[in-house]
């Protein structure tokens, strides 16, 4: 293991750890204890919710054009997440976790 593979990981750790301290106060944050069991660096994370960010204004806007079926943005979400992230488990992580909570109780319809 080279000096950058090694950072990396420490990286990852520290990024492991503030989320499991958040943990801590709130054990049902469901999707950052997802985010830990399957090692996901911060980098994803931030990504992800970017992404949220754009499908749900995508999904308001289509919502005020008539738009009743979303599966579309579901299908986006699905190809964009890590390999190792099942769309399931994510959409019901964030439910719980209530992020982006009109977005994901859209999309728990497609599951």
């Amino acid at each position: 293991m080279n000096e950058q593979d090694l950072m990396e990981r420490i990286r990852l750790l520290e990024y492991h750890q503030k989320l499991l301290l958040r943990l801590l106060e709130n054990p049902k944050l469901d999707f950052y204890k997802l985010i830990i069991e399957h090692q996901i660096s911060e980098q994803h994370v931030v990504k992800f919710f970017y992404l949220c960010d754009e499908l749900h204004k995508k999904m308001e806007e289509q919502k005020a054009e008539g738009f009743v079926y979303f599966h579309p943005l579901f299908n986006k979400l699905s190809t964009l997440l890590p390999n190792n992230l099942d769309v399931k488990e994510v959409v019901q992580a964030c439910v719980n976790q209530k992020l982006f909570e009109s977005l994901f109780l859209e999309f728990k319809k497609y599951i």
